[in-house]
């Protein structure tokens, strides 16, 4: 008995890995639109203790004294100082300026010397590739800064140069040594040796591609040149330095000198990516945490409509202190991703925001929302600090409001008509309802039937068919001469709405399936106890429609323009145009973001995430887990 306790116990612990680490440092949108209930933070006498002692992931982020001055300010003298040396070292008048005379023995590396103008030219370029991640509070970054000014201070000592030429540095590396508790942010850290062997592979390899460089053209050596001086030439060359072999003509010699220095440049560049590019943890949610997902959605889940698809097993999830509330996410390409609203009661979403903004900190990760509701976008704003842009309108039919009936549904009715003429007819079912053969028929028209070879969702999409766990699945299929032709798959909204997740068809098909396979959902919606539907999500949706009523101004009427314009690669009118026909309830989806100069990295975070921008396998962190089956529910 006392062992099947302590079993309990350490699975609880499991199901929420980072709630200690929270501690330590779109509500119901769909049922009323336009009325909010007033959310309240929890607290320890409301919620009680948590149920089960909880184990973090990752250590608490020690309490320490915010100041955003100090990396801001490091970060931008770390980019001066490095630019300063890269003008000096390129630029020969810049070392003659009369205010470099005059103060330039404060900035080192301004010596004419060759090798000291190189040394200039390195440690410039390495200050300015630092100087981002300097001012994202990088760890690694500020080992690395500090290093180079350790480094260049001591060769200036060494040299027994003025006491002058080092003041800057010795200043900065003694504020960066005073205040190095506010550069706290970790590195992948499996990045550290493959950083490693990745210099010295390059290194290696540019070697050997200098020595075939300097020897291609041997007619053009003056003096001739033992393999010693050679791989002395190459070596300094990749440096930036000049090394003891001759060519003739200027221009060949200038050839070798840039394509050897560019070959170092790159060598340090990539070690340095490698070095400092962001923890990018795989996704996975465990059966433990699927399990209370299921638990909170049970509870809390005919708030959000896109409640059921944190449950994709390639995302992480982050639970409140108490776990009634939980926050799912994945990390992609530095941008911490989260979609949806929080899971669970709202009361509790602040301590989960806390805790996804905790971890967003101590990775330096940037933090977002992707198609929040209003509700869990004001609390997002008032727990984080966030601002929000609206993304678009999901649409939400009223099956009680639905009817085929009258001139605004002339076209979907003629349509439906039209596609029942030609002989098919729907089947509305059960996930759990279906037989095995059956789904394994359907998952195989969802494979053949995508229009890219890469399966999309993220924030709108299940990413797999047929999984028993989903027996609650509401699936839709179109038959014709007993052979399915198209497949809807709706999954659960609370107790009594659903949510499209997959929308597929053959593709020799007749048009109008859609349209006839969702009357068909609407139409049994009765019988399974389904009172609304979430269909596709439009985006920009209200600028599409505005755009083109009388009175629209020029901006307006433009950005329309464009959003048309770009239609044609991606669905975005289609998919406006196609759910206006079922005369939904447009429901506002927001992307919350921290900082506006973050938008652009958020965008490509989320093309990424929603596989509408594909990496090429080189660039990718590490395999991932292919879902079986994504939406054509897309932006």
């Amino acid at each position: 008995m006392a062992q099947s306790s302590a079993k309990q116990a350490s699975a609880k612990q499991q199901q929420h890995p980072s709630t200690a680490h929270a501690s330590a440092k779109q509500g119901p949108t769909k049922q009323a639109p336009n009325k909010q209930e007033p959310v309240k933070q929890e607290s320890a006498a409301e919620s009680g203790p948590p149920s089960a002692a909880i184990t973090p992931a990752t250590p608490p982020i020690p309490a320490r004294a915010t100041r955003p001055w100090v990396p801001r300010a490091a970060g931008w003298l770390c980019y001066l100082v490095g630019m300063f040396d890269i003008l000096s070292a390129l630029f020969p008048r810049v070392r003659h300026l009369e205010s470099v005379n005059k103060y330039g023995h404060l900035v080192p590396g301004l010596q004419v010397n060759p090798y000291a103008i190189a040394a200039s030219l390195i440690v410039g370029m390495l200050l300015v590739s630092l100087a981002h991640a300097l001012r994202r509070r990088k760890h690694r970054a500020w080992m690395g800064v500090v290093a180079l000014l350790g480094a260049s201070i001591a060769v200036h000592m060494f040299r027994k140069e003025p006491s002058g030429g080092i003041v800057l540095y010795l200043v900065f590396l003694i504020l960066l040594i005073v205040y190095r508790e506010e550069f706290y942010a970790l590195s992948d850290p499996r990045s550290r040796w493959r950083a490693i062997w990745t210099f010295w592979a390059m290194l290696v390899a540019d070697v050997g591609l200098g020595l075939i460089l300097v020897s291609a053209r041997g007619d053009r050596i003056i003096g001739g040149a033992s393999l010693f001086d050679r791989v002395d030439h190459v070596v300094l060359g990749l440096a930036g330095i000049t090394g003891p072999m001759h060519f003739r003509g200027d221009n060949y010699g200038d050839y070798v000198y840039f394509s050897l220095f560019g070959l170092g440049l790159l060598t340090v560049l990539v070690t340095l990516y490698l070095f400092l590019r962001p923890a990018e943890p795989a996704a996975r949610l465990t059966p433990a945490q699927e399990t209370e997902i299921r638990a909170l959605l049970t509870r809390h889940g005919r708030r959000d409509s896109l409640g059921y698809f944190a449950l994709r097993r390639d995302k992480s999830v982050l639970f409140s202190p108490t776990g009634k509330a939980a926050i799912a996410y994945r990390v992609v390409s530095g941008v911490m991703l989260a979609s949806g609203d929080p899971i669970g009661d709202p009361e509790a979403w602040p301590g989960a925001i806390r805790a996804f903004m905790d971890r967003a900190e101590r990775y330096a990760w940037i933090p977002a929302v992707m198609g929040c509701s209003e509700q869990a976008g004001e609390i997002w704003h008032r727990e984080a600090g966030m601002d929000a842009l609206e993304l678009g309108d999901e649409a939400v039919v009223e099956v009680a409001d639905f009817s085929l009936e009258g001139r605004p549904m002339r076209n979907v009715r003629q349509m439906v008509h039209r596609i029942e003429r030609q002989g098919y007819s729907c089947q509305v079912r059960r996930l759990r309802d279906i037989s095995p053969d059956e789904v394994v028929r359907i998952r195989r028209l969802a494979t053949d039937g995508r229009s890219t070879e890469t399966e999309r969702g993220f924030s709108m999409a299940l990413g797999r068919f047929g999984d028993p766990a989903d027996g609650e699945c509401v699936v839709v299929t179109a038959t014709k001469d007993d052979e399915i032709r198209a497949v809807l798959d709706f999954v659960p909204w609370g107790q009594d709405g659903l949510s499209l997740d997959l929308m597929r068809r053959d593709r020799s098909a007749d048009p109008g399936l859609n349209e006839l396979m969702i009357v068909a959902a609407l139409r049994e919606a009765p019988a399974l106890g389904v009172a609304r539907i979430s269909l596709n999500f439009a985006v920009f949706r209200s600028a599409l429609e505005r755009g083109e009523r009388l009175g629209a101004g020029p901006v307006l009427r433009r950005w329309r323009g464009l959003l048309v314009f770009l239609s044609r690669w991606f669905q975005i009118e289609s998919l406006y145009r196609f759910n206006a026909k079922f005369r939904p309830v447009w429901e506002p989806r927001f992307v919350a973001f921290r900082q506006t100069r973050d938008l652009p990295r958020i965008a490509l975070a989320a093309l990424e995430a929603e596989a509408f921008l594909v990496l090429p396998s080189l660039l990718r962190r590490g395999p991932r887990d292919e879902p079986d089956v994504a939406s054509l529910r897309t932006y």
